[in-house]
């Protein structure tokens, strides 16, 4: 499986992103995508996570604000980031697990993406 993130950038506080991550490759149907991210100097953290069947999980830093989606039949996973804060500012990466749930833990997620830098900043 090979995966495609876009849509990072440059945003004011406040304001707004959305992330893409296609994937290709020999996909089955039940799967479960991520949204992880990766501050400098911190640990790789989960923002969201959906399942194939529209389970989804949220960081608790992220509800309210970030919405997770997927197109199944494109295979593909969205970010939708609102209120943006600084402290949302890092690499985001998209993750692909051949398991099935939300609640997957990093080591679960055998596939990654490239990652695409996110800067919240005035």
């Amino acid at each position: 499986v090979q995966l495609q993130a876009s849509g990072g950038g440059l945003v004011q506080p406040g304001g707004s992103l959305r992330l893409s991550c296609a994937a290709s490759g020999s996909i089955i149907s039940r799967n479960s995508m991520a949204w992880y991210r990766q501050a400098p100097g911190k640990q790789r953290e989960l923002v969201a996570a959906i399942t194939s069947g529209g389970n989804t999980n949220y960081a608790d830093s992220v509800k309210g604000r970030f919405t997770i989606s997927r197109d199944n039949a494109k295979n593909t996973a969205f970010l939708q980031m609102n209120s943006l804060k600084p402290e949302d500012t890092a690499v985001y990466y998209c993750a692909f697990a051949t398991g099935y749930s939300a609640y997957a833990k990093l080591r679960d997620y055998e596939f990654w993406g490239q990652g695409t830098l996110v800067t919240v900043s005035s």
